[in-house]
């Protein structure tokens, strides 16, 4: 690895050590019951901003609860956070110049279906991680394929379209209308070590969407794959 590249890569993981300072406090400090998930989300944006120096995002927070948590993408009607609850917080801040992509699963309350998808997430990502590691030249058609297969084996199903996507210096390379390459999706035939159009190394993001049979929650668990 080059000296270039080994900044580039200290640079996004400082960012994410960042960002799991930031999810700590949120998970202290502002997850209860009987707030909404919009309310969640505001009070996200103002904790960032005051305490841990974010003025940006690069994309939109994300707060689900409940059954909206198996809307990841969608923009389902705010919904207030519940005694027994699964939630999930997903958010891209950026942190001086560099984004973060980092989501985790927390859940209210006793409910051992719940707690078992929760404490399942980080397992599943890691097993999907190490098998990327084993073929970091594999498409991103391939380690979706892989998602999937470790959701099932640990007795899940997988809840998403994708897999993960690029992140980098802030804002990262983006093709307009491309929902495929620039992701770990189905259809995504080239190479996870194909360089960026700057020739620079790509870096990417992995997550794991994890549902219930019953379709009737779900949970999600994002960092960084490639540092």
């Amino acid at each position: 690895m080059s000296a270039a590249e080994a900044e580039r890569a200290a640079y996004l993981q400082d960012a994410q050590d960042k960002a799991l300072h930031l999810f700590e406090e949120i998970e202290q400090t502002l997850i209860r019951p009987g707030i909404s998930e919009k309310e969640l989300s505001n009070a996200i944006h103002q904790l960032g901003q005051e305490r841990h120096g974010v003025r940006t995002h690069w994309h939109k927070r994300v707060v689900r609860s409940g059954p909206n948590t198996l809307l990841p993408f969608e923009n389902p009607p705010d919904r207030v956070i519940e005694e027994d609850d699964i939630i999930y917080v997903d958010l891209g801040p950026v942190f001086e110049a560099w984004e973060a992509d980092f989501a985790r699963t927390f859940v209210l309350g006793d409910d051992p279906d719940k707690k078992r998808l929760r404490d399942a997430l980080a397992p599943v990502w890691k097993t999907v991680r190490g098998r990327y590691h084993e073929n970091p030249d594999m498409t991103g058609e391939q380690l979706y394929d892989i998602a999937c297969e470790e959701a099932r084996k640990a007795g899940w199903e997988f809840g998403a379209g994708l897999a993960g996507h690029l992140v980098g210096l802030f804002p990262h390379e983006r093709i307009p209308r491309d929902k495929t390459t620039l992701y770990i999706t189905k259809g995504n035939d080239l190479s996870m070590s194909t360089p960026g159009k700057d020739g620079n190394k790509r870096h990417w993001i992995l997550e794991i969407h994890l549902r219930n049979a019953d379709n009737t929650f779900g949970g999600f668990y994002e960092q960084l794959l490639t540092v």
